[in-house]
């Protein structure tokens, strides 16, 4: 073996107590180099790591300072500066960190070893700080593993003011390339870490997309993540209004609450370029981009940015903004302009959902209205159109009456039918007492007026307490009872209705049971079922339905309380 760490031979007799020393000094120098491997494997902190390799660096070559910085992804400065020996108080004086110029330029930009025997004294050298602690002899040696330089390891003033040796160069190159390998090992668990973390998120907002249909918590959850994954200060998420104008429709992070609801310039933006050209763009100086609006950056409180559309279909229908990277440079990189845009897709996925989802429930509220106005124009001309004819003919023969008294108390009756008829009709349209004094008070009207009208016998049993249930809720078991009734009385010839409400902690259920004709399809869309299980399902509810042909049909409706 060559080297510092080659064995020489011991001499036998009186002369084997003067090779000692050379030896003790190479098994120290290997004893150390072992114990920095061992501290490779075992040690989880990358930064601890680091500061073993450069204490043993110091020791071994007898250096008063030694230090390791670590270069950036970018491969410009560094990310990473550990040092031995200088104090925590000449750290606060000298002030910010190193930023790779200069003897540390070089390193940086060459990656071969420098050792020099007075650093002041090289041409290439730019000096030092202010209160930085004199140095003069200097060694630096490139981290590099396969080909990749992952930063350099510097040591400087060698004790008694000598110069570094061979050996002490490739002590410290030992020593960087067990600092390139636990510096490779922290970025692929960095990178594996982040990866999952990007896959969670991504399945996260995936299962959201299938369980969620209220766009502003998507959009919400969608913004969080992206921030938090990406290191961002701010992520908004902005959408196209109808004046032209957009929206910012999610927001997160330390400006959300002031940015949220906010609007930019459909035209004269970033944003509306971006949507314009449908491509992402990532800005590292938002004041040197002319197409960025100064009250828009200022708003935002940014430096750097990344834009990134909402496309579907080839179709731009939003954009992302993340600004500022946390951390002392706040540009981003390639893979958080990829992670933002895997995040704009899941967004555009539940925009386009959500519009869908509310397309589709207009069309079915239009065509329940469209049905309902059928209904009540078909009672109107059957009903009240026909007591209305009934009374005009009345009128007529009453100057040509024999008992005129009596012909007048025949209109006054058609009259006063008439009159219940547009009472009833406007009962179903929306009861009053439903409004005014809750569920139970307007189904005991309702089951009132049924049993009025010739229909079955009702029982009614509410146990609600004295806490009205909320309103969309009182509506949908109100409109429910209200269809079963109509079904028992007009379909099934029921003679006895029970209707019975109870109320637990949790939920709300109504049962109607009848004794009529039952139901052959309680799968089906006839007698209202389909409206039944609609509105049950704008509240989570449920629907359960009994019927056996000629024994009657059991209703049950449950809701949950939120």
């Amino acid at each position: 073996m060559k080297g510092p760490l080659a064995t020489r031979p011991l001499r036998r007799g009186r002369h084997t107590m003067a090779a000692v020393t050379p030896v003790d000094e190479d098994t120290k120098r290997l004893r150390a180099l072992v114990e920095a491997g061992v501290a490779l494997s075992s040690e989880l902190s990358l930064d601890a790591l680091l500061q073993k390799l450069v204490e043993v660096a110091a020791e071994l070559t007898g250096a008063r300072y030694a230090a390791l910085g670590v270069i950036d992804r970018s491969g410009t400065g560094l990310e990473r500066f550990v040092t031995h020996g200088v104090t925590s108080a000449e750290h606060e004086a000298i002030g910010a960190l190193p930023s790779g110029r200069g003897i540390l330029g070089v390193l940086i930009e060459e990656a071969v070893p420098v050792r020099l025997a007075d650093i002041a004294a090289d041409p290439r050298s730019v000096g030092f700080p202010h209160h930085h602690p004199p140095m003069h002899t200097f060694l630096g040696v490139p981290v590099v593993l396969r080909g990749v330089a992952y930063g350099n390891l510097y040591l400087t003033e060698k004790e008694g003011g000598n110069e570094f040796t061979g050996d002490d160069q490739e002590i410290a190159t030992l020593l960087a390339a067990q600092a390139a390998v636990a510096i490779e090992n922290a970025r692929l668990y960095e990178s594996a870490t982040r990866w999952l973390r990007q896959l969670e998120s991504l399945n996260e907002v995936g299962n959201a997309l299938l369980s969620e249909i209220e766009l502003p918590r998507l959009l919400a959850l969608i913004a969080r993540r992206l921030r938090e994954l990406a290191g961002a200060e701010l992520v908004l998420i902005g959408l196209p209004q109808p004046d032209g104008d957009i929206r910012i429709a999610a927001a997160d992070g330390d400006r959300a609450a002031q940015m949220m609801g906010t609007t930019v310039s459909g035209t004269h933006s970033k944003s509306a370029r971006v949507l314009e050209r449908r491509k992402s763009e990532r800005v590292d100086s938002l004041l040197d981009d002319h197409e960025v609006e100064v009250d828009a950056a200022r708003r935002m409180g940014g430096t750097a940015a990344l834009y990134v559309p909402l496309l579907l279909r080839d179709e731009a229908i939003g954009v992302i903004t993340v600004a500022d990277k946390i951390g002392p440079d706040p540009r981003f990189s390639d893979d958080d302009l990829r992670l933002a845009e895997a995040f704009a897709g899941r967004a555009s996925a539940a925009v386009d959902l959500s519009g869908r989802v509310a397309r589709d429930a207009m069309r079915r509220v239009v065509a329940g209205q469209e049905l309902e106005r059928t209904r009540l124009a078909r009672e109107l001309h059957d009903e009240t159109g026909q007591a209305l004819t009934s009374i005009l003919l009345a009128l007529g023969t009453i100057r040509e009456a024999d008992d005129v008294p009596t012909a007048i108390d025949g209109v006054r009756e058609l009259v006063v039918a008439t009159l219940q008829d547009v009472r009833r009709l406007a009962v179903e349209l929306r009861p009053s007492a439903l409004d005014d004094y809750g569920l139970v008070p307007a189904l005991e009207r309702l089951t009132a007026t049924v049993s009025e009208q010739g229909g079955p016998a009702i029982d009614l049993e509410a146990q609600l307490g004295g806490e009205r249930l909320p309103g969309e809720v009182e509506t949908a078991l109100y409109r429910i009872v209200q269809e079963a009734l109509t079904n028992a009385m007009k379909h099934a010839d029921a003679r006895h209705v029970s209707v019975v409400i109870t109320r637990t902690p949790d939920s709300v259920t109504a049962v109607v049971e009848d004794d009529g004709s039952g139901i052959e399809d309680t799968h089906g869309e006839g007698l209202g079922l389909v409206g039944m299980r609609e509105r049950l399902a704008l509240l989570d509810g449920r629907l359960r339905i009994e019927s056996t042909r000629g024994a009657g049909t059991t209703i049950v409706a449950e809701v949950p309380l939120r």
